[in-house]
């Protein structure tokens, strides 16, 4: 019997975990980070499962089809399938979610369900992460015990695309919560933040906290065209 597991995920703060929680689970476990990394992995270990809590790239398809990879999607899907789970779900006003573990297929989060679990949206994007993180691994841990068989998906379908950076721009018009929420979703490593600029400067915010009618946060200001306004 197969007692060896992949976890393939980025960010520092899913290492951490991963060095935590593969003490109190049975197996030989592994950790990746990058699509080289396990490629590496698969040509020496072969795994019963493949766990992805947080992955950018798309899987190959060899991959998929030979061995049983997971996922961890943040919505209840079929709604919510496609990129940018969160900052998704925040922008439309939700306040609580479900993390989805799918066995997945070439399509993108249309794959059946193994089951899920409640998972709470407040905080800033980083926050969320760290509390799907945790939520994740004890899934993990009812998969290595359960060996929980997927169902297929039930529901109308929404799709989700995955957000570009130019879409961080807060738009006119929001309420004072709105902006609040604007810059919370788009809070953590490797996000482009939440700004707004003018003819000469951009203003990028983070840490945003929300009293009542008073919102107040860290902002960071650069020159735009900067190339254009320097002179010789």
């Amino acid at each position: 019997m197969k007692n060896f597991y992949i976890v393939a995920a980025i960010g520092a703060w899913n290492k951490d975990t991963f060095d935590k929680y593969i003490k109190e689970i049975p197996g030989n476990w592994y950790f990746a980070s990058t699509p080289n990394e396990l490629n590496k992995l698969l040509e020496t270990v072969n795994p019963k499962y493949i766990f992805f809590p947080h992955w950018r790239w798309v899987v190959p398809k060899v991959v998929i089809e030979e061995y049983e990879c997971i996922c961890f999607h943040m919505t209840d899907v079929p709604y919510g399938r496609g990129g940018s789970p969160l900052q998704n779900l925040i922008v439309r006003g939700h306040k609580k979610t479900v993390l989805s573990a799918l066995r997945m297929e070439e399509g993108i989060d249309t794959g059946p369900v193994y089951f899920k679990e409640p998972l709470r949206l407040e905080g800033t994007a980083q926050d969320v992460f760290r509390r799907a993180s945790k939520q994740s691994w004890r899934m993990i841990a009812y998969f290595i015990s359960e060996n929980p068989l997927p169902i297929p998906q039930k529901g109308e379908v929404t799709l989700f695309k995955r957000r570009k950076k130019e879409e961080s721009l807060i738009p006119e018009g929001l309420s004072l919560e709105q902006v609040f929420d604007y810059i919370r979703m788009l809070d953590a490593p490797d996000y482009p933040k939440a700004f707004i600029e003018n003819e000469n400067y951009r203003f990028e915010f983070e840490a945003a906290q929300l009293d009542k009618n008073e919102l107040t946060a860290s902002v960071k200001i650069t020159l735009r065209n900067i190339d254009e306004n320097s002179h010789n």
